[in-house]
């Protein structure tokens, strides 16, 4: 019986030093204010898939790339940023300002350092605006 309980607690603390080890922190700050918000975040994904945009990341080099189009072809006059997350947490965020290179395709002013990439992409065209969230390979 000790033995059991002996395995028990050493797969308990094993688990619990995995999780807190490779936990990036939270996902919001304030869930009472992230409730308040959340219709209003809603009404905003509803009105970004009315413009019916499309956005895929790569990695070309040491850069960030992304291929926008909209219906009506590529959008090559719009205005990208993001911020690159680190999946785990375990690197700093990092801003990234990218420039056209034509068709669509925009490229990250800012390095982008080796490893698997979350980026939170903001697009603005004239008057409409939407997020998008894409990985970058490693």
């Amino acid at each position: 019986m000790v033995g059991f309980f002996t395995v028990v607690i050493a797969v308990n603390v094993t688990m619990a030093t995995v999780a807190s080890r490779s936990f990036g922190g939270t996902v919001v700050d304030n869930s009472y204010v992230a409730s308040q918000r959340f219709n209003r975040w809603l009404d905003e994904a509803a009105a970004e898939r009315k413009l019916g945009w499309t956005v895929g990341a790569d990695r070309v080099g040491d850069r960030a790339e992304i291929h926008l189009h909209g219906t009506r072809g590529a959008l090559a006059d719009a205005s990208v940023t993001a911020v690159a997350q680190h999946p785990l947490g375990r690197q700093p965020d990092r801003p990234l300002r990218f420039e056209s290179e034509g068709n669509g395709q925009y490229r990250s002013i800012q390095t982008l350092p080796p490893g698997r990439w979350r980026l939170r992409i903001e697009v603005r065209n004239g008057n409409d605006a939407a997020r998008f969230v894409d990985e970058v390979p490693a």
